[in-house]
């Protein structure tokens, strides 16, 4: 992470452009995302630790996670925690699981999970690495981190020692992926720097009082990716795969396949050093191929303070686009797949850039918000200096999100103070997901602050479109579906498409289930899963409005009703 503030033409241009974005026609959506943290009975708050030395972990954290850990087919809340450095006292970090009790309410079952295990966590992975039908939860940490596997969906086991994950480093965003394709879920683990309190760097930005050091101070750390041996273990296959690095300094990672070749890769955004584009070979080894498709630097050869990062099909051009929440002086990245084996940033050109410029972006997602079968856009920002605002008055400690509405065209609109006041209030905001909490088929979001209460924004009227909603469980390929490429295409003929993934935004994981916005058409003509072990089904006619579920070579075996109000 970087300190000050620079102009530069890519502001310049993206003031402009941003200014043009604005006067873009667009179907206006009567969508709120109402701040129901209070009813919701969510009393989450996040521990740092602080104690008034500065420590760089402090300013980091944590992440969340959204997943059924109890198969009754809603999304619960698991938030990351951090807890008081080694030898100071202070209040003891827990982190939490929520259960959603179906009604809009939430009841901490932390303690009865057996998840009430304080470490100083970073971030947090969901899928069922042992194909027993139950996902699990992998959390980072700054060292070491845990694998919880889950039991029959009422208590979770601490299995970090059976497996081998704990990862002792300074961990942060990860995500379970079989990049082998043999029907079990690898882990792939970001780090960040070599830190210990021992070795804390003095910094400062005025001469006298300590500042939080950038991460040029320290010497950067290799990812790990831990290979699954199918009987509960791990092994450590970094080097073999070629992704040992010992100059990374990752803090977020995002699956996708860039060549459509039924293999995932990793993009991976470092801070302060290049980013990667981790091209799968399948053969167990990977190439990084970032420099040559663009995305390793800015526009001017420049490496950015990568954090959260994102991979979706935002343009309908059945390629995936990135985006990265970098500083408050380098808006945030949008990587333009151009289907010629090269991506283009072009926030500088769209409303992205100028309404990113003076944020600093942690967790950051493509979501289709309204429901109108294009991706949107959500960042949740904050500073890292506590005084930012006495060098830089123009820019906050606490920071509002921005929700940019997607206009189709590779347009988009900063709709974040027309959709409610929920959004509109400046929070630190670390870790984002998104995921239906409610169960009407709009997707809600739950944001983390940093030592501070994590929130909750319900999403009223995303409904009012048309939406289909796919939960998929695999047979030879893994359980959890991760890697099956989900098309849906509509009655006329347009396309949409999805991965089902782990990982993404910063630290945090959003709901597993797929969620196409249909607009205001009734029903899609089809849905064809391709899965990671080859197989495809199809569904043909599939209802709207619905939750379906499809098994890989059964097809669709479920289909329920979800609650819509479309007045709301």
């Amino acid at each position: 992470m970087r300190f000050g503030i620079k102009r530069s033409t890519a502001y310049i241009l993206a003031a402009a452009a941003g200014a043009a974005g604005l006067a873009y026609p667009g179907r206006v959506q009567e969508v709120r995302f109402t701040d129901v943290t209070e009813s919701s009975g969510i009393r989450f708050e996040h521990i740092n630790g602080a104690f008034g030395k500065r420590l760089l972990p402090e300013t980091m954290g944590a992440g969340v996670a959204l997943l059924d850990y109890d198969n009754d087919g809603r999304q619960d809340i698991f938030f990351v925690n951090s807890t008081s450095f080694h030898g100071q006292p202070g209040p003891i970090g827990l982190p939490a699981l929520y259960h959603n009790n179906g009604d809009g309410s939430f009841t901490d079952v932390t303690r009865a999970a057996g998840l009430a295990v304080a470490v100083y966590g970073m971030g947090v992975t969901v899928a069922d690495y042992d194909n027993d039908g139950w996902e699990d939860i992998y959390v980072t940490a700054v060292g070491p981190n845990r694998l919880f596997r889950n039991l029959n969906g009422r208590r979770f086991t601490d299995a970090t020692v059976k497996a081998d994950v704990g990862d002792p480093g300074f961990s942060a965003s990860a995500a379970f992926f079989d990049y082998d394709n043999d029907g079990w879920l690898d882990l792939f683990v970001t780090n960040y720097v070599e830190w210990s309190q021992a070795k804390d760097v003095f910094c400062t930005l005025d001469g006298s009082r300590k500042s939080y050091c950038s991460p040029e101070s320290y010497r950067g750390q290799s990812p790990r990716l831990y290979h699954n041996r199918g009987d509960g273990t791990f092994e450590d296959a970094t080097a073999r795969a070629g992704l040992r690095d010992p100059s990374s300094k990752a803090l977020g990672v995002a699956l996708l396949d860039i060549d459509s070749d039924g293999w995932l890769d990793l993009f991976v955004a470092n801070d302060t050093q290049p980013n990667k584009l981790y091209r799968n070979t399948g053969k167990g080894t990977f190439v990084d191929v970032a420099v040559q498709m663009g995305v390793a630097f800015s526009e001017y050869g420049i490496a950015r303070a990568g954090m959260g990062t994102d991979a979706a099909d935002y343009d309908g051009s059945g390629r995936a686009g990135l985006i990265v929440g970098n500083f408050s002086n380098e808006m945030m990245a949008l990587f333009h797949n151009d289907g010629d084996g090269f991506f283009v940033d072009e926030a500088a050109l769209t409303t992205v850039g100028h309404a990113t410029y003076l944020k600093l972006t942690f967790g950051c997602f493509f979501f289709d918000f309204d429901l109108d079968g294009r991706r949107d856009i959500l960042g949740a920002n904050g500073h890292i200096c506590d005084d930012i605002a006495a060098a830089h008055p123009r820019i906050g400690y606490a920071q509002t999100a921005h929700l940019l509405r997607n206009l189709g065209g590779r347009r988009f609109e900063d709709v974040s103070g027309t959709v409610g006041r929920g959004l509109a209030v400046p929070f630190v905001g670390r870790g984002l997901a998104h995921g239906d909490l409610d169960g009407d088929g709009d997707l809600d979001v739950v944001l983390t602050v940093n030592q501070g209460r994590a929130r909750m924004f319900r999403n009223d009227g995303g409904n009012r479109n048309g939406y289909v909603r796919l939960r998929l469980i695999g047979t030879r390929s893994n359980r959890s579906g991760i890697g099956a490429r989900v098309i849906l295409t509509h009655a006329g003929g347009t396309r949409q498409w999805a991965l089902v993934k782990t990982g993404s935004s910063y630290c945090s994981q959003s709901e597993l289930p797929i969620t196409f916005g249909l607009g205001p058409r009734d029903r899609p003509a089809r849905i064809e899963v391709a899965w990671p072990s080859g197989q495809r089904d199809l569904i043909t006619h599939p209802s709207s409005n619905r939750m379906l579920t499809i098994v890989e070579r059964e097809g669709l075996v479920a289909s329920g009703v979800i609650k819509t109000d479309r007045k709301r």
